[in-house]
Protein backbone atom coordinates (compact mmCIF):
# COMPACT_ATOMS: atom_id res chain seq x y z
CA UNK A 1 0.00 0.00 0.00
CA UNK A 2 1.21 3.47 -0.82
CA UNK A 3 2.08 6.18 1.74
CA UNK A 4 -0.68 8.37 0.04
CA UNK A 5 -3.31 5.95 1.78
CA UNK A 6 -1.87 6.27 5.15
CA UNK A 7 -1.73 9.06 7.96
CA UNK A 8 1.33 9.93 9.94
CA UNK A 9 0.20 8.13 13.02
CA UNK A 10 2.19 5.86 15.13
CA UNK A 11 0.40 2.42 16.16
CA UNK A 12 -2.35 2.46 13.09
CA UNK A 13 -3.70 -0.09 10.69
CA UNK A 14 -3.21 0.74 7.25
CA UNK A 15 -6.20 2.17 5.12
CA UNK A 16 -8.87 -1.56 5.59
CA UNK A 17 -10.22 -2.59 2.71
CA UNK A 18 -13.66 -2.99 2.28
CA UNK A 19 -13.56 -6.53 3.03
CA UNK A 20 -12.22 -5.40 6.48
CA UNK A 21 -15.56 -4.12 7.64
CA UNK A 22 -17.72 -5.87 5.44
CA UNK A 23 -17.12 -9.31 6.00
CA UNK A 24 -19.15 -10.52 8.71
CA UNK A 25 -22.59 -9.98 7.63
CA UNK A 26 -24.54 -7.11 5.04
CA UNK A 27 -25.18 -3.55 6.00
CA UNK A 28 -28.14 -2.98 8.05
CA UNK A 29 -30.44 -2.16 5.22
CA UNK A 30 -29.17 -5.45 3.59
CA UNK A 31 -30.04 -8.07 6.41
CA UNK A 32 -31.85 -10.96 5.10
CA UNK A 33 -34.65 -11.02 7.41
CA UNK A 34 -35.74 -14.85 8.21
CA UNK A 35 -39.24 -15.51 7.43
CA UNK A 36 -41.30 -16.97 10.28
CA UNK A 37 -44.10 -19.15 9.41
CA UNK A 38 -47.12 -19.75 11.83
CA UNK A 39 -46.87 -23.59 12.38
CA UNK A 40 -50.15 -25.50 11.48
CA UNK A 41 -51.94 -26.96 14.94
CA UNK A 42 -51.25 -30.26 13.32
CA UNK A 43 -47.49 -29.96 13.35
CA UNK A 44 -46.02 -31.83 16.26
CA UNK A 45 -43.28 -29.55 15.69
CA UNK A 46 -45.70 -26.66 16.62
CA UNK A 47 -46.82 -28.77 19.76
CA UNK A 48 -43.36 -28.90 20.91
CA UNK A 49 -42.88 -25.15 20.95
CA UNK A 50 -45.63 -24.54 23.64
CA UNK A 51 -43.83 -26.35 26.20
CA UNK A 52 -40.64 -24.15 25.41
CA UNK A 53 -40.00 -20.93 27.79
CA UNK A 54 -40.10 -17.57 25.92
CA UNK A 55 -37.03 -16.46 27.21
CA UNK A 56 -34.86 -19.96 25.63
CA UNK A 57 -36.49 -19.30 21.98
CA UNK A 58 -34.48 -16.06 21.53
CA UNK A 59 -30.52 -15.93 22.04
CA UNK A 60 -29.42 -13.09 24.48
CA UNK A 61 -25.88 -12.74 22.92
CA UNK A 62 -26.80 -11.41 19.81
CA UNK A 63 -26.74 -7.52 19.21
CA UNK A 64 -29.90 -5.47 19.63
CA UNK A 65 -31.11 -5.14 16.38
CA UNK A 66 -34.31 -2.28 15.18
CA UNK A 67 -35.71 -2.44 12.61
CA UNK A 68 -37.53 0.26 11.88
CA UNK A 69 -39.15 1.10 8.33
CA UNK A 70 -38.42 4.89 7.24
CA UNK A 71 -37.76 6.37 4.27
CA UNK A 72 -34.22 7.52 3.42
CA UNK A 73 -33.13 10.81 3.47
CA UNK A 74 -34.16 13.51 0.99
CA UNK A 75 -37.11 16.29 1.11
CA UNK A 76 -40.31 15.96 2.08
CA UNK A 77 -42.90 14.68 -0.92
CA UNK A 78 -46.65 16.06 -1.41
CA UNK A 79 -48.25 13.67 0.71
CA UNK A 80 -45.62 14.45 3.72
CA UNK A 81 -46.63 18.53 3.41
CA UNK A 82 -50.49 17.38 2.97
CA UNK A 83 -50.42 15.80 6.02
CA UNK A 84 -48.37 18.53 8.11
CA UNK A 85 -50.46 20.95 6.46
CA UNK A 86 -53.47 19.65 8.90
CA UNK A 87 -51.42 20.77 12.15
CA UNK A 88 -50.80 24.34 12.90
CA UNK A 89 -47.58 23.59 13.88
CA UNK A 90 -46.09 19.77 13.61
CA UNK A 91 -42.80 20.28 14.93
CA UNK A 92 -44.04 21.52 18.18
CA UNK A 93 -43.87 18.43 20.38
CA UNK A 94 -39.94 18.08 20.76
CA UNK A 95 -40.65 14.17 21.98
CA UNK A 96 -42.50 13.81 18.60
CA UNK A 97 -40.01 11.13 17.03
CA UNK A 98 -40.91 12.66 13.47
CA UNK A 99 -39.18 16.03 15.22
CA UNK A 100 -35.78 14.07 15.30
CA UNK A 101 -36.48 12.29 11.97
CA UNK A 102 -37.07 15.01 9.83
CA UNK A 103 -34.07 16.58 11.33
CA UNK A 104 -31.66 13.44 10.14
CA UNK A 105 -33.19 13.22 6.73
CA UNK A 106 -33.20 17.22 5.87
CA UNK A 107 -30.86 18.91 7.73
CA UNK A 108 -28.02 17.46 9.24
CA UNK A 109 -24.46 18.11 7.64
CA UNK A 110 -23.28 14.22 7.35
CA UNK A 111 -20.62 15.17 4.65
CA UNK A 112 -18.64 17.89 7.01
CA UNK A 113 -19.34 15.57 10.18
CA UNK A 114 -17.56 12.49 8.02
CA UNK A 115 -14.35 14.60 6.68
CA UNK A 116 -14.28 16.36 10.14
CA UNK A 117 -13.70 12.37 11.90
CA UNK A 118 -11.81 11.07 8.42
CA UNK A 119 -9.77 13.73 8.03
CA UNK A 120 -9.75 13.04 4.52
CA UNK A 121 -12.30 12.47 1.36
CA UNK A 122 -11.74 8.86 1.09
CA UNK A 123 -12.94 6.72 3.98
CA UNK A 124 -9.69 5.09 6.24
CA UNK A 125 -9.67 3.43 9.32
CA UNK A 126 -10.24 6.83 11.48
CA UNK A 127 -13.80 6.98 10.48
CA UNK A 128 -14.63 2.56 9.02
CA UNK A 129 -13.15 2.09 12.53
CA UNK A 130 -14.66 4.32 14.57
CA UNK A 131 -17.50 3.30 17.32
CA UNK A 132 -20.74 5.36 17.24
CA UNK A 133 -22.63 5.10 20.44
CA UNK A 134 -26.91 5.62 19.49
CA UNK A 135 -29.54 6.50 22.43
CA UNK A 136 -32.75 5.49 21.08
CA UNK A 137 -35.87 6.97 21.79
CA UNK A 138 -36.81 4.77 24.20
CA UNK A 139 -33.48 5.00 26.03
CA UNK A 140 -32.10 2.13 24.85
CA UNK A 141 -28.26 2.36 24.58
CA UNK A 142 -26.44 0.84 21.48
CA UNK A 143 -22.94 0.79 21.39
CA UNK A 144 -19.92 -0.30 19.13
CA UNK A 145 -21.83 0.56 15.86
CA UNK A 146 -19.60 1.28 12.85
CA UNK A 147 -19.90 2.25 9.64
CA UNK A 148 -17.83 2.38 6.14
CA UNK A 149 -18.98 5.28 5.06
CA UNK A 150 -21.16 8.40 6.01
CA UNK A 151 -23.96 7.34 3.68
CA UNK A 152 -24.54 3.87 5.55
CA UNK A 153 -24.13 5.93 9.27
CA UNK A 154 -26.99 8.82 8.00
CA UNK A 155 -28.80 5.85 6.99
CA UNK A 156 -28.69 3.68 9.83
CA UNK A 157 -29.43 7.03 12.01
CA UNK A 158 -32.35 7.86 9.72
CA UNK A 159 -33.36 3.89 10.15
CA UNK A 160 -32.85 4.23 13.98
CA UNK A 161 -34.04 7.53 14.28
CA UNK A 162 -32.22 8.11 18.02
CA UNK A 163 -32.72 11.08 20.19
CA UNK A 164 -28.61 11.40 20.12
CA UNK A 165 -25.77 9.70 19.72
CA UNK A 166 -21.45 9.94 20.39
CA UNK A 167 -19.00 9.32 18.79
CA UNK A 168 -15.68 7.28 20.66
CA UNK A 169 -11.95 6.34 19.38
CA UNK A 170 -10.68 4.52 16.84
CA UNK A 171 -10.43 1.14 17.30
CA UNK A 172 -7.59 -1.78 16.21
CA UNK A 173 -10.67 -3.33 13.82
CA UNK A 174 -14.08 -2.49 13.21
CA UNK A 175 -16.38 -2.34 16.65
CA UNK A 176 -19.25 -4.00 14.56
CA UNK A 177 -16.61 -7.02 14.10
CA UNK A 178 -15.57 -7.04 17.59
CA UNK A 179 -16.70 -10.62 18.32
CA UNK A 180 -15.07 -12.10 15.09
CA UNK A 181 -11.44 -11.11 16.39
CA UNK A 182 -9.84 -12.13 19.44
CA UNK A 183 -10.91 -9.50 22.73
CA UNK A 184 -7.08 -9.03 23.32
CA UNK A 185 -6.94 -7.79 19.87
CA UNK A 186 -9.78 -5.23 20.07
CA UNK A 187 -8.67 -1.77 21.96
CA UNK A 188 -9.01 2.15 20.95
CA UNK A 189 -5.69 3.19 19.20
CA UNK A 190 -6.59 6.60 18.20
CA UNK A 191 -9.27 9.30 19.73
CA UNK A 192 -9.29 13.13 19.84
CA UNK A 193 -8.18 15.07 22.61
CA UNK A 194 -11.49 15.82 24.30
CA UNK A 195 -12.81 18.22 27.02
CA UNK A 196 -16.13 19.19 29.24
CA UNK A 197 -17.24 22.17 30.60
CA UNK A 198 -20.14 22.18 32.61
CA UNK A 199 -21.86 25.02 34.06
CA UNK A 200 -23.12 22.30 37.27
CA UNK A 201 -19.48 22.48 38.89
CA UNK A 202 -19.92 26.32 39.30
CA UNK A 203 -22.98 25.93 41.19
CA UNK A 204 -20.83 26.79 44.27
CA UNK A 205 -20.16 30.13 43.32
CA UNK A 206 -23.05 31.36 40.89
CA UNK A 207 -25.83 32.88 42.18
CA UNK A 208 -28.16 33.84 39.24
CA UNK A 209 -28.74 30.17 37.95
CA UNK A 210 -28.01 26.65 39.63
CA UNK A 211 -28.66 23.46 38.51
CA UNK A 212 -29.71 22.58 34.59
CA UNK A 213 -30.71 26.22 34.69
CA UNK A 214 -28.39 29.12 32.44
CA UNK A 215 -28.48 32.45 31.38
CA UNK A 216 -26.09 34.83 29.90
CA UNK A 217 -24.26 35.95 33.03
CA UNK A 218 -23.56 32.21 34.37
CA UNK A 219 -22.23 31.42 30.44
CA UNK A 220 -19.55 33.98 31.29
CA UNK A 221 -18.29 31.49 33.13
CA UNK A 222 -17.89 28.53 30.35
CA UNK A 223 -16.85 31.61 28.18
CA UNK A 224 -13.48 32.36 30.53
CA UNK A 225 -12.99 28.84 30.70
CA UNK A 226 -13.03 28.08 26.61
CA UNK A 227 -10.45 31.73 26.67
CA UNK A 228 -7.94 30.23 28.77
CA UNK A 229 -8.01 26.38 28.01
CA UNK A 230 -7.70 27.42 24.11
CA UNK A 231 -5.20 29.62 24.80
CA UNK A 232 -3.19 26.86 26.84
CA UNK A 233 -3.58 24.30 24.30
CA UNK A 234 -2.78 26.54 21.15
CA UNK A 235 0.30 28.11 23.51
CA UNK A 236 1.41 25.25 25.26
CA UNK A 237 1.09 22.13 23.02
CA UNK A 238 1.14 23.84 19.76
CA UNK A 239 -2.42 22.37 19.03
CA UNK A 240 -3.81 23.83 15.92
CA UNK A 241 -7.02 21.98 15.23
CA UNK A 242 -9.33 22.85 18.27
CA UNK A 243 -13.03 22.59 18.08
CA UNK A 244 -15.26 24.19 20.40
CA UNK A 245 -18.93 22.34 20.58
CA UNK A 246 -21.67 24.53 22.65
CA UNK A 247 -23.47 21.41 24.75
CA UNK A 248 -26.82 22.20 24.00
CA UNK A 249 -27.68 23.16 27.65
CA UNK A 250 -25.08 24.40 30.38
CA UNK A 251 -22.02 23.92 28.93
CA UNK A 252 -19.24 23.23 25.81
CA UNK A 253 -16.85 20.43 24.86
CA UNK A 254 -13.42 20.57 23.17
CA UNK A 255 -11.98 18.43 20.23
CA UNK A 256 -8.65 18.52 19.70
CA UNK A 257 -7.64 16.94 15.97
CA UNK A 258 -4.05 17.46 15.84
CA UNK A 259 -2.27 14.11 14.60
CA UNK A 260 -0.06 14.60 18.31
CA UNK A 261 -3.35 14.52 19.85
CA UNK A 262 -5.01 11.84 18.78
CA UNK A 263 -2.10 9.51 19.80
CA UNK A 264 -2.05 10.24 22.87
CA UNK A 265 -2.15 7.55 25.44
CA UNK A 266 -4.35 7.31 28.84
CA UNK A 267 -1.00 8.27 30.77
CA UNK A 268 -0.55 11.07 28.50
CA UNK A 269 -3.84 12.42 28.39
CA UNK A 270 -4.07 11.79 32.53
CA UNK A 271 -0.51 14.40 32.54
CA UNK A 272 -2.25 16.69 30.29
CA UNK A 273 -5.06 16.83 32.82
CA UNK A 274 -2.90 17.20 36.01
CA UNK A 275 -0.82 19.74 34.12
CA UNK A 276 -4.22 22.04 33.28
CA UNK A 277 -5.68 21.37 36.42
CA UNK A 278 -5.49 23.28 39.36
CA UNK A 279 -7.94 22.67 41.96
CA UNK A 280 -7.32 20.79 44.44
CA UNK A 281 -9.32 17.79 45.43
CA UNK A 282 -10.17 19.13 49.16
CA UNK A 283 -9.59 22.53 49.04
CA UNK A 284 -7.63 24.40 51.24
CA UNK A 285 -7.94 24.83 55.00
CA UNK A 286 -10.02 27.96 54.77
CA UNK A 287 -12.15 26.39 51.99
CA UNK A 288 -10.90 27.77 48.88
CA UNK A 289 -10.06 25.13 46.21
CA UNK A 290 -6.76 26.98 45.34
CA UNK A 291 -3.57 27.15 47.59
CA UNK A 292 -0.89 27.83 45.13
CA UNK A 293 2.41 29.44 46.40
CA UNK A 294 4.42 31.94 44.66
CA UNK A 295 6.15 32.12 42.31
CA UNK A 296 3.57 30.64 39.75
CA UNK A 297 3.96 28.23 37.02
CA UNK A 298 3.89 30.49 33.71
CA UNK A 299 0.94 29.04 32.95
CA UNK A 300 -1.02 30.28 35.54
CA UNK A 301 0.42 33.26 35.77
CA UNK A 302 -0.41 34.10 32.17
CA UNK A 303 -4.23 32.70 32.83
CA UNK A 304 -4.54 34.64 36.02
CA UNK A 305 -3.47 37.81 33.79
CA UNK A 306 -6.62 37.29 31.58
CA UNK A 307 -8.79 36.34 34.58
CA UNK A 308 -8.10 39.51 36.73
CA UNK A 309 -8.95 41.76 33.69
CA UNK A 310 -12.99 39.93 34.09
CA UNK A 311 -12.53 39.21 37.05
CA UNK A 312 -14.92 42.46 38.43
CA UNK A 313 -17.31 42.13 35.42
CA UNK A 314 -17.82 38.30 35.92
CA UNK A 315 -18.03 38.00 39.31
CA UNK A 316 -18.38 40.36 41.50
CA UNK A 317 -20.67 42.38 39.53
CA UNK A 318 -22.43 39.49 37.86
CA UNK A 319 -22.82 37.21 40.02
CA UNK A 320 -22.48 39.57 43.22
CA UNK A 321 -20.57 36.56 45.02
CA UNK A 322 -20.22 38.58 48.35
CA UNK A 323 -23.38 39.68 49.19
CA UNK A 324 -25.13 36.90 51.24
CA UNK A 325 -23.85 37.42 54.83
CA UNK A 326 -22.34 32.98 54.10
CA UNK A 327 -20.50 33.99 51.02
CA UNK A 328 -18.56 37.21 52.61
CA UNK A 329 -18.11 35.49 55.97
CA UNK A 330 -16.46 33.08 53.99
CA UNK A 331 -13.91 35.62 52.12
CA UNK A 332 -12.90 37.17 55.40
CA UNK A 333 -12.07 34.15 57.12
CA UNK A 334 -9.93 33.43 54.29
CA UNK A 335 -7.28 35.91 55.14
CA UNK A 336 -7.14 34.07 59.16
CA UNK A 337 -6.77 38.17 59.63
CA UNK A 338 -8.66 39.03 62.99
CA UNK A 339 -8.12 42.49 62.23
CA UNK A 340 -9.61 41.91 59.35
CA UNK A 341 -12.59 40.47 60.68
CA UNK A 342 -12.91 43.19 63.28
CA UNK A 343 -12.81 45.93 60.41
CA UNK A 344 -15.80 45.16 58.37
CA UNK A 345 -17.81 42.26 59.87
CA UNK A 346 -19.92 44.50 61.68
CA UNK A 347 -19.93 46.86 59.04
CA UNK A 348 -20.84 44.62 56.33
CA UNK A 349 -23.69 43.16 58.84
CA UNK A 350 -25.15 46.22 59.05
CA UNK A 351 -25.47 46.99 55.44
CA UNK A 352 -26.34 44.04 53.82
CA UNK A 353 -26.56 46.40 50.45
CA UNK A 354 -22.68 46.69 50.03
CA UNK A 355 -21.98 45.28 46.87
CA UNK A 356 -19.60 42.37 46.26
CA UNK A 357 -17.66 44.98 44.66
CA UNK A 358 -17.19 47.27 47.22
CA UNK A 359 -15.97 44.65 50.08
CA UNK A 360 -13.50 43.41 47.81
CA UNK A 361 -12.23 46.55 46.99
CA UNK A 362 -12.11 47.45 50.78
CA UNK A 363 -10.46 44.45 51.84
CA UNK A 364 -8.01 45.57 48.95
CA UNK A 365 -7.34 49.06 50.66
CA UNK A 366 -6.91 47.19 53.67
CA UNK A 367 -3.72 45.92 52.34
CA UNK A 368 -2.25 47.84 50.74
CA UNK A 369 1.37 46.79 49.48
CA UNK A 370 2.96 50.25 50.47
CA UNK A 371 2.17 49.65 53.87
CA UNK A 372 3.79 46.52 54.26
CA UNK A 373 7.07 46.62 52.63
CA UNK A 374 10.41 46.38 54.65
CA UNK A 375 12.92 49.04 54.24
CA UNK A 376 14.62 47.62 51.77
CA UNK A 377 11.36 48.23 49.16
CA UNK A 378 11.29 43.95 49.58
CA UNK A 379 7.54 42.49 50.13
CA UNK A 380 7.19 40.86 53.62
CA UNK A 381 6.76 37.45 53.92
CA UNK A 382 3.10 38.51 55.23
CA UNK A 383 2.92 40.82 52.26
CA UNK A 384 3.60 37.79 50.08
CA UNK A 385 1.00 35.68 51.70
CA UNK A 386 -1.59 38.28 50.99
CA UNK A 387 -0.79 38.16 47.34
CA UNK A 388 -0.96 34.61 47.28
CA UNK A 389 -4.42 34.82 48.86
CA UNK A 390 -5.85 37.36 46.54
CA UNK A 391 -4.27 35.05 43.90
CA UNK A 392 -6.10 32.14 45.04
CA UNK A 393 -9.69 33.94 45.25
CA UNK A 394 -9.81 34.87 41.87
CA UNK A 395 -8.56 31.63 40.37
CA UNK A 396 -11.04 30.02 42.87
CA UNK A 397 -14.12 32.03 41.31
CA UNK A 398 -12.62 32.01 37.94
CA UNK A 399 -10.44 29.19 36.65
CA UNK A 400 -11.72 26.75 33.98
CA UNK A 401 -13.33 24.01 35.64
CA UNK A 402 -13.00 20.96 33.79
CA UNK A 403 -14.62 17.35 33.91
CA UNK A 404 -11.22 15.29 34.44
CA UNK A 405 -12.42 11.71 33.82
CA UNK A 406 -13.86 13.00 30.27
CA UNK A 407 -10.04 13.99 29.15
CA UNK A 408 -8.22 10.99 31.08
CA UNK A 409 -9.35 8.29 28.92
CA UNK A 410 -9.16 7.06 25.09
CA UNK A 411 -12.29 4.88 25.19
CA UNK A 412 -14.38 7.76 26.33
CA UNK A 413 -17.73 8.72 24.73
CA UNK A 414 -18.75 12.71 23.77
CA UNK A 415 -21.50 13.80 22.05
CA UNK A 416 -21.61 14.62 18.39
CA UNK A 417 -21.52 17.97 16.85
CA UNK A 418 -25.05 19.40 15.67
CA UNK A 419 -26.60 16.78 17.73
CA UNK A 420 -29.88 17.66 19.51
CA UNK A 421 -30.08 17.87 23.23
CA UNK A 422 -33.01 16.21 24.23
CA UNK A 423 -34.47 18.27 26.94
CA UNK A 424 -33.80 21.76 25.59
CA UNK A 425 -33.83 20.78 21.82
CA UNK A 426 -31.14 22.87 21.43
CA UNK A 427 -28.46 22.12 18.56
CA UNK A 428 -24.74 21.08 19.36
CA UNK A 429 -23.72 24.31 17.51
CA UNK A 430 -19.53 24.77 17.16
CA UNK A 431 -18.72 27.98 18.63
CA UNK A 432 -16.15 30.50 17.86
CA UNK A 433 -13.31 30.73 20.70
CA UNK A 434 -12.98 34.21 19.70
CA UNK A 435 -16.67 35.51 19.83
CA UNK A 436 -17.63 33.78 22.85
CA UNK A 437 -18.31 36.16 25.01
CA UNK A 438 -21.20 37.29 23.24
CA UNK A 439 -22.39 33.75 22.40
CA UNK A 440 -26.15 33.37 23.89
CA UNK A 441 -26.80 30.20 24.56
CA UNK A 442 -30.28 30.59 24.61
CA UNK A 443 -30.23 32.03 21.45
CA UNK A 444 -28.76 28.83 19.85
CA UNK A 445 -30.76 27.24 17.04
CA UNK A 446 -33.60 24.92 17.92
CA UNK A 447 -34.52 22.34 15.98
CA UNK A 448 -38.53 22.47 15.78
CA UNK A 449 -37.68 26.44 14.67
CA UNK A 450 -34.99 25.10 11.84
CA UNK A 451 -37.60 23.39 10.75
CA UNK A 452 -40.20 25.41 10.67
CA UNK A 453 -37.64 27.66 8.85
CA UNK A 454 -37.38 24.74 6.24
CA UNK A 455 -40.57 24.07 5.26
CA UNK A 456 -41.37 28.02 5.08
CA UNK A 457 -38.65 28.34 2.68
CA UNK A 458 -39.71 25.32 0.80
CA UNK A 459 -43.29 25.61 0.28
CA UNK A 460 -42.99 29.31 -0.56
CA UNK A 461 -39.82 29.71 -2.56
CA UNK A 462 -40.04 26.06 -4.26
CA UNK A 463 -42.93 24.58 -4.14
CA UNK A 464 -43.63 21.32 -5.50
CA UNK A 465 -46.44 19.47 -7.69
CA UNK A 466 -47.39 15.90 -6.47
CA UNK A 467 -45.79 14.39 -9.49
CA UNK A 468 -42.53 16.47 -8.86
CA UNK A 469 -42.66 15.95 -4.77
CA UNK A 470 -42.92 12.58 -5.35
CA UNK A 471 -40.09 11.84 -8.01
CA UNK A 472 -37.85 13.98 -5.70
CA UNK A 473 -37.73 11.75 -2.82
CA UNK A 474 -37.97 8.41 -4.82
CA UNK A 475 -34.82 9.55 -6.62
CA UNK A 476 -33.28 10.64 -3.66
CA UNK A 477 -33.94 7.19 -1.86
CA UNK A 478 -32.99 5.31 -4.65
CA UNK A 479 -29.53 7.05 -4.95
CA UNK A 480 -29.13 6.69 -1.09
CA UNK A 481 -29.67 2.54 -1.37
CA UNK A 482 -27.81 2.53 -4.61
CA UNK A 483 -25.06 4.11 -2.93
CA UNK A 484 -25.05 1.58 -0.02
CA UNK A 485 -25.47 -1.68 -2.45
CA UNK A 486 -22.49 -0.32 -4.15
CA UNK A 487 -20.52 -0.10 -1.14
CA UNK A 488 -21.62 -3.72 -0.47
CA UNK A 489 -20.82 -4.93 -4.10
CA UNK A 490 -17.19 -3.72 -4.02
CA UNK A 491 -16.84 -5.61 -0.75
CA UNK A 492 -17.70 -8.83 -1.98
CA UNK A 493 -15.46 -8.60 -5.03
CA UNK A 494 -12.78 -6.86 -3.18
CA UNK A 495 -12.33 -10.45 -1.52
CA UNK A 496 -11.35 -12.02 -4.82
CA UNK A 497 -9.00 -9.73 -5.01
CA UNK A 498 -5.79 -8.69 -3.90
CA UNK A 499 -5.15 -5.72 -1.28
CA UNK A 500 -3.98 -3.09 -3.80
CA UNK A 501 -6.98 -4.17 -6.25
CA UNK A 502 -8.82 -3.89 -3.44
CA UNK A 503 -7.88 -0.30 -2.01
CA UNK A 504 -8.31 1.02 -6.07
CA UNK A 505 -12.12 -0.22 -5.83
CA UNK A 506 -12.96 0.82 -2.61
CA UNK A 507 -11.48 4.84 -3.56
CA UNK A 508 -13.54 4.25 -6.66
CA UNK A 509 -16.56 3.21 -5.29
CA UNK A 510 -15.89 6.24 -2.55
CA UNK A 511 -15.64 8.62 -5.13
CA UNK A 512 -18.72 7.31 -7.28
CA UNK A 513 -20.82 7.05 -4.46
CA UNK A 514 -19.74 10.88 -3.09
CA UNK A 515 -20.75 12.35 -7.14
CA UNK A 516 -23.60 9.98 -7.69
CA UNK A 517 -25.05 11.28 -3.87
CA UNK A 518 -23.92 15.04 -4.36
CA UNK A 519 -25.69 14.80 -7.80
CA UNK A 520 -29.26 13.99 -6.53
CA UNK A 521 -29.64 14.39 -2.58
CA UNK A 522 -30.06 18.30 -1.05
CA UNK A 523 -26.76 18.42 0.25
CA UNK A 524 -27.18 22.09 1.34
CA UNK A 525 -31.20 21.95 3.35
CA UNK A 526 -28.98 23.51 6.53
CA UNK A 527 -28.28 26.45 4.41
CA UNK A 528 -31.67 27.49 4.39
CA UNK A 529 -31.62 27.61 7.96
CA UNK A 530 -30.46 29.64 10.95
CA UNK A 531 -27.79 26.67 11.09
CA UNK A 532 -26.21 28.05 8.37
CA UNK A 533 -23.23 30.12 9.60
CA UNK A 534 -22.44 27.37 12.29
CA UNK A 535 -22.02 24.94 9.72
CA UNK A 536 -20.22 26.94 7.49
CA UNK A 537 -17.94 27.88 10.29
CA UNK A 538 -17.32 24.32 11.00
CA UNK A 539 -16.31 23.40 7.16
CA UNK A 540 -13.94 26.22 7.59
CA UNK A 541 -12.36 24.05 10.32
CA UNK A 542 -12.76 21.02 8.62
CA UNK A 543 -11.43 22.29 5.41
CA UNK A 544 -8.01 23.67 7.14
CA UNK A 545 -7.72 20.39 8.88
CA UNK A 546 -7.64 18.46 5.58
CA UNK A 547 -5.20 20.81 4.21
CA UNK A 548 -2.95 20.30 7.26
CA UNK A 549 -3.53 16.76 7.06
CA UNK A 550 -2.75 16.40 3.25
CA UNK A 551 0.67 18.79 3.98
CA UNK A 552 1.49 16.33 6.31
CA UNK A 553 1.49 13.54 4.29
CA UNK A 554 3.58 15.14 1.35
CA UNK A 555 6.00 15.70 3.90
CA UNK A 556 6.28 12.15 5.02
CA UNK A 557 6.70 11.05 1.26
CA UNK A 558 9.00 13.90 0.56
CA UNK A 559 11.40 12.12 3.31
CA UNK A 560 10.77 8.52 2.32
CA UNK A 561 12.29 9.90 -0.87
CA UNK A 562 15.48 11.37 0.63
CA UNK A 563 18.78 8.99 0.77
Amino acid sequence: MSSEDQMNIEAAPPVPNETDNNNSKPLPSEEIQPTAEVPNKDDPSADELKDVPLDQLFDDEMDVDVDVDVDDAGPLNAEEYRLLAQFDDPWADLKDPHVMMNFYRRIFPWKQLFLWLNHDHVPNYLFTHREFAITLQNDAYLRYNSYSSYIELQKDIIRLNPTRFEIGPTYSAAPKDRKTIPKASFKPILRELVFDIDLTDYDDIRRCCSDKKICTQCWKFVALAVEVLDLTLRHDFGYQHLLWVYSGRRGAHCWVSDEEAMRLTDDQRKAIVNYINIFKAGGSKFGLKVDLKNPLHPMVERSLEKLQVHFLNVVLQGQEVFMDEEKWTFLLRIWSDTNLVQAFEEEWKKNPEISSESKWKAILQHYKPENNKTSNNIPSKKMNGILETINNVILHYSYPRIDLEVSKHLNHLLKSPFCVHPATGKVCIPIDPTTIASFDPNSAPDVRDLLRQLDKQQSSSNPLSTAAATAATTAVSAAVTTAAAAASAASAAATTTTSASATTATTTTATTTATDTNATAPQLNWANTSLRPYVEFFQRHVDKLLKDTLQSKKNVQSDSLEF
